[in-house]
């Protein structure tokens, strides 16, 4: 699988060179590394590291985020987390606080969904797994234990995260 995702990196740099209108021995120049090399990555025989990567991406003037995965380096979700955060920090018509604050605001829609994805998946996968009357047992406390883990005042279910931790023989307060 690995050689699957280099020869589609060595096809992309390829295509992405001649774009630029670059032969392959002016990229490896720009990029400081050796023509023999740059040639093998091209043909999917090398698997570079990060920072010849961003090196070629920089002398590209392209995303090295596309190249890491396309090399396997980075997956899909995270090269979007990563091109988002870059195109915050870009932004000239917003100060750096301003910067920080969307960030972070970014970070908790994250997590938050995250987390919710998380309880959602552990909701499914205890109804489908489970049989018979424990069913709603098993979903009611895996899915209290995520949420309240994610800071959630309910349970998916609707009741309160106190009332889903208390033992069902305790008293009502």
């Amino acid at each position: 699988m690995a050689s699957l995702n280099v020869g589609n990196l060595g096809d992309y740099l390829r295509e992405q060179r001649r774009t630029a209108q670059l032969s392959l021995r002016q990229l490896a120049d720009a990029a400081g590394v050796s023509n023999p090399y740059l040639s093998q990555i091209e043909r999917g025989l090398r698997k570079p590291s990060a920072e010849v990567l961003q090196q070629v991406a920089k002398a590209l003037r392209i995303s090295a985020e596309t190249l890491y995965v396309r090399a396997g380096i980075l997956d899909e979700t995270e090269r979007e987390e990563l091109e988002t955060r870059a195109v915050v920090l870009a932004d000239p018509s917003i100060n750096e606080r301003q910067k920080q604050v969307l960030l972070q605001i970014y970070d908790s829609f994250r997590k938050e969904n995250a987390a919710e994805a998380a309880a959602a998946a552990a909701t499914t996968a205890a109804q489908t797994g489970a049989a018979g009357a424990g069913t709603t047992e098993t979903a009611g406390a895996t899915g209290a234990g995520v949420t309240a883990d994610a800071g959630a005042t309910e349970t998916p279910a609707g009741a309160p995260a106190a009332a889903a931790e208390r033992p069902a023989d305790a008293p009502d307060a």
